[in-house]
């Protein structure tokens, strides 16, 4: 009998070009989001500008990863000032949460060491019970409050339009779509925008590809344009979220959107062979790659190109050490029943600025439930929270759960300065040690990086290892943990999905992930 094995599940060799641009440049997972923000660079705005004209943009055209409903961190380098901020808009459950609301289910996922109990009904995975209080727009109205120069209300125009266009229904669109329709089909206005009797929406082969409308999305930007960010906890549009929760049975209520407050906070900062390595602090994967870079640090053989097989034993042990300890005293875990779906963006100015930006609604279209008065897809960040109590993250009320969000900024000795983040849940940390290592330990471009194949070592009993990485390093890796073949594939995604942006003194960079199929990167 043949053997048809992984090497025959997609055939085909993918390579993205990077963006140059003495004016900037932007990478993002969708191309027309990162063609929105080029274009603020190109009239004038900075960075920080370009990233919150990008992130409203990619929740429209990537609805299922990102939106309005959702949260995040962001890092911020101000080039002039050598200096690196965090915008902190982490989700938070409501005040009234009530974890007898969560009954477990005895049996089902228990015997996972990653997994904490199943919930009845999946009310933590999808539906109202699952949404935590969005922070999405808080956060970018901190941003631009502190760093921006373009108008509040032009940095979300461009999505507004995008949104009143309706979303084409491409075949990727078609396939995200279609791995959500069960649970889609559970809530009348999910189904009215994103399905058709039921069933996901197909483009006809010779014509046009055809577009979604997005309900009262492009109403509720352009409201959120012209109303202001607080509109959004205190004003109108806070009125129709909760009267839209309540109607659902969601704890949300007019106080928890009240008492939204983004955060700009201080990074974490380390030295890692002669580089400035900065990260977000506190409930993300920040503190988890420090760790990771502390044990790996002078460990990584200098190396002009790919790294040896013992440094690929040596990221295995590290990660296999930092995610034992992480899961141990912090309580992470992604779900089998609901992978994790956030989505990332980059961007350069002229001056050096950098933003490194992710944001999410934590699953695949979130709770899979659409406001119905506003468009707004909302997100599951209860599912974060371990349904077991006495836990470091268990289930309570206005609290933040830990995340798996790693937005990073490399400061080089000789100037090649570098801002990286990735989306895919707990896979994200291992891909940004991994693509740091490469830039720094291996003198890889930011373009050869991106390309490179990996490893992924984030908490399971077995190691991944990319197909296209020789033999060496899985017998290699295979000292450390079993090693499981895995390709790189569009989908699902085995691995995270990295972007960034580098300085190269007069050219910016940027380069997105080249697997993910509507990713891309554009230039001022």
């Amino acid at each position: 009998m043949a053997d048809f094995g992984p090497e025959f599940s997609e055939n085909w060799s993918l390579h993205k070009p990077e963006a140059k641009s003495s004016g900037g440049a932007v990478a993002s997972q969708n191309a027309a989001a990162a063609a929105v923000g080029a274009a603020v660079l190109r009239n004038g705005g900075n960075a920080i500008d370009a990233a919150i004209a990008t992130s409203f943009a990619v929740s429209v055209v990537e609805p299922w990863m990102s939106g309005l409903g959702g949260g995040g961190y962001m890092l911020v380098y101000l080039a002039k000032e050598k200096r690196v901020r965090v915008i902190d808009f982490g989700m938070v459950s409501p005040k009234r949460l009530d974890p007898a609301d969560y009954p477990p289910v005895e049996g089902e996922g228990a015997g996972d060491l990653f997994q904490w109990p199943a919930v009845h009904e999946d009310r933590n995975v999808y539906g109202y019970h699952s949404i935590a209080v969005p922070t999405q727009v808080a956060g970018m109205a901190l941003a631009h409050e502190r760093f921006a120069t373009k108008s509040w209300g032009d940095l979300i125009t461009p999505a507004a339009e995008l949104a009143a266009g309706g979303l084409p229904v491409n075949w990727f669109a078609t396939l995200r779509i279609s791995a959500a329709a069960k649970e889609l089909r559970q809530f009348g206005p999910s189904s009215e925008v994103y399905l058709e009797d039921g069933l996901a929406p197909t483009a006809v082969q010779g014509k046009t590809i055809p577009r979604r409308g997005m309900g009262n999305l492009s109403a509720t930007l352009k409201r959120l344009a012209e109303a202001g960010a607080r509109d959004f906890y205190e004003g109108a549009l806070a009125e129709t979220l909760v009267a839209d929760a309540a109607a659902g049975g969601s704890r949300i209520a007019a106080d928890d959107l009240a008492a939204v407050e983004a955060l700009e906070r201080e990074p974490l900062e380390m030295e890692y062979n002669g580089a400035s390595v900065f990260a977000a602090p506190g409930l993300t994967a920040g503190p988890t790659l420090f760790d990771v870079l502390g044990i790996i640090n002078g460990a990584i053989m200098a190396c002009d190109g790919s790294p040896t097989p013992e440094s690929y034993k040596s990221y295995a042990a590290a990660l296999k050490s930092a995610y034992e300890q992480r899961l141990k005293t912090m309580g992470d875990a992604d779900d089998a029943r609901d992978p994790a779906c956030t989505t990332h963006l980059t961007t350069i100015d002229g001056d050096g600025n950098m933003v490194t930006l992710t944001q999410t609604l934590l699953s695949a279209f979130g709770s899979k439930v659409v406001f119905p008065s506003t468009g707004i897809l909302m997100n599951n960040g209860i599912m974060w929270f371990d349904t077991r109590p006495d836990q470091p993250n268990s289930m309570a009320g206005g609290k933040r759960p830990l995340c798996n969000m790693c937005p990073t900024v490399v400061l080089r000795e000789d100037g090649f300065d570098f801002a990286l983040g990735a989306s895919g849940g707990r896979r994200i940390m291992p891909a940004v040690m991994q693509n740091l290592s490469l830039m720094v330990d291996c003198k890889l471009s930011l373009p050869e990086a991106i390309h490179h194949p990996r490893i992924d070592v984030s908490g399971g009993e077995t190691a991944n290892v990319d197909t296209r990485l020789p033999q060496e390093v899985v017998d290699a890796v295979s000292d450390v943990l079993p090693v499981v073949s895995v390709e790189d594939s569009v989908f699902p995604s085995n691995f995270a999905c990295p972007n960034g942006v580098a300085d190269l003194a007069v050219t910016k960079v940027a380069q997105s992930y080249p697997k993910f199929p509507m990713s891309g990167a554009a230039g001022a």
